[in-house]
């Protein structure tokens, strides 16, 4: 009897809390511009990348085991694991204000 009660009374603060709370919604916002970029893709060499983009602005050093490469191009960045590309990103750009 005592553990009916007991459920019975989770049940009903359950209801009560559920009952009491917001919903806040945040709208998700684009960022960057809407012009697409062909990033380079999981898989690809450093060679293909540096054929297909140029030189890019910043190359980081190697950090970690296996080591983990950034090469910073001004409005992406390409991540190797040892010389094949393991994820591109594009950086944000802040929409102007209208």
């Amino acid at each position: 009897m005592r553990a009916l009660l007991f459920a019975l009374t989770m049940i009903v603060a359950g209801y009560s809390v559920q009952s009491q709370a917001d919903t806040l919604q945040i709208p998700i916002s684009q960022q960057g511009s809407q012009v697409d970029i062909n990033l380079p893709l999981f898989g690809d060499s450093q060679q293909q990348v540096l054929s297909l983009y140029g030189e890019p602005v910043k190359r980081h050093p190697s950090i970690g085991q296996p080591p983990i490469t950034r090469w910073d191009y001004a409005e992406f960045s390409v991540y190797f694991e040892y010389k094949t590309v393991i994820n591109s990103v594009k950086h944000h750009q802040p929409k102007v204000a209208q």
